[in-house]
Order: C-alpha cells, then sequence, then structure tokens
C-alpha cells in the first residue's frame, strides 16, 4: 500500500459511464489536482482500463473511488458492474487500496436528509471548487434528454469529496 503523507494524500475518483469514465484527483485536504472525462470507442471496457491504468501511474494514489456497484440495488448496467470490478482488480495489481460507496451513502454525505438529485451536488461542488468546476456545470438534465457528459466530473469529484469527508470525520474522533 501506498505510504504518502497525510498533507500530500491523494484519492483518485472513477466514474464510469456510457461514455468512459470521470476522474478526479484530490489531494491533501480540499485541492483538487485534476478532473476530467475520458471517452472510449470500441472495447469500452478494455480502453477505460488503459487509461485508468495510466491515471494511476501518473497520480500514485493512496486510495481509489468508486461507487459501489456490487449490491442487488445498484441500477448501472452490466458492463459498467464487470467494469468497476476489473478496476478493483486493477488497483489491487498496482497496490492502491479501493473504497466503495453506494449511491445513498454519496446523497446521506450531501444532504441530511438522504434526498437530493445529481444536479444539486453539482451545484453545491461548483460552488466549493468555483475556479476548477464552475465552467464545467452542465445544465439541469431534462427528463428526455440524456445525461451531460460532463456530469461524470461530477459524479467523480463526489466520490472523493465523500471519502475525504469519512476520513475527516475519523480524524476528529481519533482526538
Amino acid at each position: 500500500m501506498n505510504k504518502t503523507p497525510a498533507k500530500r494524500f491523494r484519492i483518485l475518483a472513477i466514474a464510469p459511464s456510457t461514455r468512459g469514465f470521470g476522474f478526479a484527483v484530490l489531494e491533501g485536504r480540499d485541492t483538487l489536482v485534476d478532473w476530467g472525462g475520458k471517452s472510449v470507442d470500441g472495447n469500452k471496457n478494455v480502453q477505460s482500463l488503459a487509461k485508468m491504468k495510466e491515471l494511476i501511474t501518473r497520480y500514485q494514489p493512496g486510495v481509489m473511488v468508486l461507487e459501489d456497484t456490487s449490491t442487488k440495488a445498484s441500477r448501472r448496467s452490466s458492463r459498467i458492474q464487470a467494469l468497476s470490478q476489473k478496476i478493483i482488480a486493477l488497483a489491487r495489481t498496482k497496490s492502491v487500496r479501493v473504497e466503495l460507496f453506494s449511491p445513498e451513502q454519496v446523497r446521506r454525505a450531501f444532504f441530511a436528509d438522504g434526498q437530493g438529485t445529481k444536479h444539486a451536488r453539482a451545484e453545491i461542488l461548483a460552488k466549493r471548487f468555483p475556479d476548477e468546476l464552475g465552467s464545467r456545470l452542465p445544465p439541469k438534465r431534462k427528463p428526455w434528454k440524456s445525461e451531460h457528459y460532463q456530469m461524470g466530473i461530477f459524479d467523480a469529484v463526489t466520490l472523493a469529496v465523500v471519502l475525504r469527508l469519512k476520513y475527516a470525520k475519523r480524524s476528529r474522533v481519533g482526538k
């Protein structure tokens, strides 16, 4: 396992999507080092894994965070579920610890009542990281439209922030 000092601890968050995946790298308490979306064609899982391997090599994260797709409540496609398992295996070969959060855990981290939309979360993150994400906030999705491709970035940042919140609670309890 990577032993990175707490002030430089890196989280790599991955949010697979139909087009590829969104990613975010959070370092220290609140520094968004990198973020973006990677599009893939053809064999999406193979190409996505290759691009994720590059991200792991570049950023040397202490932990990788993903949505938990293994539960029966998961509404993710079988391709995304299979990809998630391959991402976990890839992280283990690179000695990167993996954390998983269910959609419910994510909602509860952002909204006390567990209710809230992805767009509402994206708005919160755009305010929290205005220089990095403010200009990337997609318009609110209409029910008949597909999700905006940039929402994958916000999904990844969401996961990274949820993990950071979890670590912050642990450190307060330990004091």
